[in-house]
Formats: structure tokens, sequence, C-alpha cells
């Protein structure tokens, strides 16, 4: 209950920092919004079996920290290009030589026992595909951080980014369908998205370790 409990308060803490760096630039407490998520990360540290897991996480505590006394406008706009750039990170490690099979292919195998070779592949293009999302978020967020009004930069990260996930797990879940059907998949065995939901939810949390310990 308290991981759940955790997880909801974190989830929630991210979820309105692009509001509270928003509303930090124009009340002249911009500081606040990287110290919350330094304090979630120094947490993290504490509680991280590898050890190094725990010297990333203590590494982004301190430059956090760092900003936001000193650089607290830029170091503000740069936590969700940190964000985005770990799940880039994430995701493609698991396409590298040995450290596979491919992050999709991961949970897919909780729902396929046996993996049919072609649902394989797929698994692999897919996690290119939210590879490559996260890439493009990086990039985005740089930019907007640097080059736009703080007000670009909180529509983005703060909705924009949320939206294009949105899309994104929709239209793929629309092309699953169809391509199931033509690897000859049976019907009654194509997840949907809400079985898909709780199998992630359920072990979302075991993979996201075995990731970040391979």
């Amino acid at each position: 209950m308290q991981t759940i409990l955790r997880s909801i308060i974190s989830g929630i803490i991210f979820l309105l920092y692009p509001y509270l760096v928003y509303r930090g630039v124009k009340e002249g407490v911009v500081w606040f919004a990287p110290a919350a998520i330094a304090s979630l990360y120094f947490y993290q540290a504490v509680k991280a079996r590898s050890k190094r897991v725990r010297i990333q996480k203590t590494g982004i505590v301190i430059i956090l920290f760092f900003g936001a006394i000193f650089y607290q406008d830029v170091m503000a706009k740069l936590v969700p290009i940190v964000i985005q750039l770990s799940l880039m990170l994430f995701f493609g490690k698991t396409l590298l030589r040995g450290k596979g099979p491919s992050l999709v292919e991961r949970f897919a195998s909780l729902e396929f026992p046996v993996m049919p070779s072609a649902l394989s592949r797929y698994c692999r293009h897919l996690t290119i595909m939210w590879t490559s999302f996260f890439a493009f978020n990086v990039v985005t967020c740089i930019l907007l951080a640097f080059f736009a009004p703080v007000e670009w930069w909180a529509i983005f990260t703060g909705v924009l980014i949320f939206m294009l996930t949105a899309l994104l797990m929709v239209a793929e879940y629309i092309w699953r369908f169809f391509l199931f059907r033509r690897i000859d998949l049976p019907e009654d065995q194509i997840p949907g998205i809400k079985e898909s939901a709780k199998a992630m939810l359920v072990n979302g949390r075991k993979i996201w370790l075995d990731v970040q310990a391979s």
C-alpha cells in the first residue's frame, strides 16, 4: 500500500511539474519545482538496490539542487529533458546486442508465453518507435527551454507530450488489432487496452528493475 501511495504522489508531482515551474517563474519561486523533484530522486537513490543506479540518481540530485540555487530558470526547465532522456535510454537499452529482448516484447511476453516470431519483430519495431519518440521530445524540450517563452515550454511539457503519447498508444492499438489478424492470431487472444494496462501496472516495476540491473 505504501509503494502504491508513493507512486501516486510521485506521479502527481511529475504531472504538475510544468505548471509548478510556470507559476514559479511568474511568482519568483522557480527553485521550488526542481527541489521537489530532487527530493524524489534522493528517496529513490536511498532505496535503489543497484550501486550504479544509486550513483546515477545521486548525481541527478546534486545537479538539481545546484541548479535550484544558482541556475534556477534553466535548471527548472531541464527536468523534463532528464525524464524524456531517461525513457529514451531505458527503451533504447533493450535494443542493444545482448540486452534484449526489447522492452515492448518483455511486456508482450506476459500475455504471450509462446512469442510468435512476427510478433517479436513487431515488438522490436515498436520499441524503436517509442525510443525515437522520446528522442524527439528531448530535442523539442531543449529548444523550448532555451529559445521559447515559458508558456510554450509549459504547454508542450505539460499538455502536448501527454496528448502525443495517448495518440501513439491509441494508433498502435488500432494497428495491432489488424496486425494480429494478419499473423493468424486468434481474435480471442488479442489483448485489449484494459488487459494490457493491467499487465503493465502489475508487472511494470519488476520489468523496470530487471532492465536497470541488466
